[in-house]
């Protein structure tokens, strides 16, 4: 708790009693002053750095707080369906997401402060997989608007879009080039970190809703923009960048030098029979370490679905080249200790003995007589503003290979649809993913920028707002500074059979127990993240993080199967617990218990809610912020009107 330290000998600066003093008074007058304070406590919420870091906008507090028992279902409803139905409002593959997202979320968590942070990947996938196993399905739209939307692209950020334009009432037609849906997460994504049954379950559970499918077809080839204006009242445009870029350096145009787009495209083709034993990759982020794990020769079955070919995808390759006796070398322009790839890709890679170059830049692919790559000539490099500087007098080096592969980005591929390219091969996007100059069409994901998956979902999720309200003929309203699905007070009290009176607009102070309000409740959720120096860490005991059991890769290749396993129940509620519901009640009663004039109080429990727990007595409240001092979440905040 914190306190103040006065010299004993000093003079005090506020007495409550003096000599002589021997009847109560009330404080109110000297609490309040013009309508503000700096005495007495407001609830204020505010939303948690894990939901300000992820891009897809989840309530993860929200879903958390249902898994630990702290937010309870409605009679005859599970409390994994309960969280199942929170955590999708914004994420439709919780099963998905729970298994590939380098959540952003864990490094932003406030408990990463105390002793590590909460395993909120891991919760998820058990979420996800719950929901799969129990067969929960999204409720249809209350409301049909009859309006039709073109959804081009049936990746991560199209599904995305999609779903949530049919949770509004819409009609949309996902339009994919490929014969199934998933995008990257189908195409770029090995199945053993996700495996087939589990994409195809949440994906089928978005079309269940209504949602059409066009496959195996090209908008700009087989269908033309006129054709989409005719037909649609909107379109979407999630068409991803599904074009490799090489570097332009010497060389770099020999037959055997690849992007890692067109080696994996022609890898699943099956137009590779054999992998060379020398293969250079150049990259630093995840795919080219995904790249440099994948390059053995692979056939056969895919064990998780016999009969169907195996999809070798972007994570799969030179891991199984070293694996399968190739020797692998992986260069960067980044220091090691700062390559942009996850720490656990970057393990996976050392794991199979990959060779890592950092700080060095590839200044000429050496050929041999035929003209083909033999080899690449580096130069020691530092980073300026992401681009590789050459560090004079260093001196070069060679590396060979029979094969160079390009993992250094990606682009669009907007053949027939020149008029939306930007002229960097992307579709520019406003603030709120309209396309300038084209109303009525919106995009997202990494046609705008490349990103993150959940990137995409969080694109897909604000164009359908965006495109809710084009088609209403209404300005979109202005997105919050801290724009996420954040926690409705006036939701939870719904929740619990509870609902607020009508307001007779007449001025009220004080301690106030009408049913028009929640007594002293500030929402900032949508200006303000709460951090880590607001709460009092000390109410948190140490508890280590439950660790989701992680098989290496090359077990994984040797015998087969999933990498992660899934939480059981119970390991996901004692790792929910350690959620510190940062910015929210937590309901601990520290505040109760510690005010030395019992001004502080739970609310009787009939009217009771998921923030909704404590109030203020002001005519006991005497201003001492011991209430401040010892909550554990910083939703006490000292002040009135401010």
């Amino acid at each position: 708790m914190a306190s103040s330290v006065q010299d004993p000998g000093a003079k005090s600066t506020f007495r409550r009693y003096r000599e002589g003093d021997a009847t109560w008074r009330s404080w109110r007058e000297a609490i309040f002053q013009a309508g503000q304070s700096h005495k007495c406590p407001t609830y204020v919420q505010r939303t948690p750095p894990c939901q300000g870091s992820c891009p897809s906008g989840e309530d993860i507090r929200g879903w958390l707080d249902i898994v630990r028992g702290l937010d309870t279902p409605s009679a005859g409803q599970a409390w994994q369906e309960y969280a199942f139905r929170r955590l999708t409002r914004a994420n439709p593959f919780p099963a998905v997401m729970g298994r590939v997202c380098p959540a952003p979320c864990e490094k932003g968590c406030n408990r990463n402060e105390r002793d590590d942070h909460v395993g909120i990947n891991a919760v998820e996938q058990f979420i996800g997989d719950t929901a799969l196993a129990a067969g929960y399905r999204f409720d249809p739209p209350v409301d049909e608007t009859g309006k039709k939307v073109a959804v081009v692209g049936g990746g991560p950020a199209g599904l995305s879009c999609a779903y949530q334009l049919r949770r509004l009432g819409h009609r949309p037609t996902i339009i994919e080039e490929k014969p199934e849906l998933g995008g990257m997460l189908r195409y770029g994504v090995p199945r053993y970190r996700v495996p087939a049954a589990v994409l195809d379950g949440e994906v089928r559970r978005i079309l269940e809703m209504g949602v059409e499918v066009r496959a195996n077809c090209r908008v700009g080839r087989d269908l033309g923009l006129d054709e989409l204006a005719r037909d649609y009242d909107a379109v979407f445009w999630g068409i991803g960048t599904r074009l490799g870029r090489k570097l332009p350096i010497p060389g770099a145009d020999a037959p055997n030098c690849v992007d890692g787009i067109e080696f994996l495209r022609a890898f699943n083709a099956g137009l590779l029979s054999a992998v060379p034993k020398r293969i250079i990759v150049i990259g630093g982020g995840d795919t080219s370490i995904d790249v440099t794990t994948v390059a053995r020769k692979l056939a056969g079955q895919d064990p998780g679905a016999p009969g169907k070919p195996l999809t070798y995808t972007a994570d799969m390759v030179t891991a199984q080249a070293a694996f399968g006796g190739a020797r692998v070398a992986l260069t960067t322009i980044f220091p090691l200790e700062n390559i942009q790839a996850s720490p656990r890709e970057v393990a996976d890679a050392r794991s199979l003995n990959v060779d890592l170059h950092g700080g060095v830049m590839p200044v000429r692919i050496l050929l041999d007589g035929d003209g083909n790559a033999r080899g690449v000539r580096y130069a020691p490099c530092r980073v300026e503003k992401n681009q590789p500087v050459r560090i004079d007098g260093g001196a070069e080096f060679e590396v060979d290979g029979d094969l160079v592969i390009f993992a250094v980005g990606q682009k669009g591929d907007l053949t027939g649809l020149e008029a939306l390219n930007n002229g960097r091969d992307a579709i520019s996007a406003d603030a709120l993913f309209e396309v300038p100059g084209h109303p009525g069409h919106f995009v997202g994901g990494d046609i705008v920028t490349p990103h993150l998956l959940t990137s995409a979902i969080g694109h897909g999720s604000i164009a359908a707002e965006g495109i809710d309200a084009y088609l209403a003929g209404a300005q979109p309203a202005k997105r919050p500074k801290v724009d996420k699905h954040q926690f409705d007070l006036l939701r939870a009290l719904h929740h619990a059979g509870l609902e607020l009176t009508d307001y007779a607009h007449d001025a009220v102070r004080g301690t106030c127990d009408a049913g028009f309000a929640v007594h002293n409740f500030d929402d900032r959720a949508e200006r303000e993240i709460i951090k880590s120096s607001d709460l009092f860490l000390g109410h948190y005991a140490p508890e280590p993080r439950i660790e989701r059991k992680e098989r290496r890769l090359a077990e994984v290749f040797a015998v087969g199967g999933e990498r992660i396993e899934t939480l059981l129940a119970e390991q996901a509620v004692a790792e929910a617990k350690r959620c510190m519901s940062c910015g929210l009640c937590v309901e601990c009663d520290n505040c109760v218990v510690y005010c030395p004039q019992k001004a502080v109080k739970k609310v009787p429990k009939a009217q009771h809610a998921i923030g909704r727990y404590v109030f203020t007595d002001y005519s006991r409240c005497i201003g001492c912020h011991v209430c401040h001092d010892v909550c554990p979440t910083g939703y006490i905040e000292m002040g009135l009107g401010e």
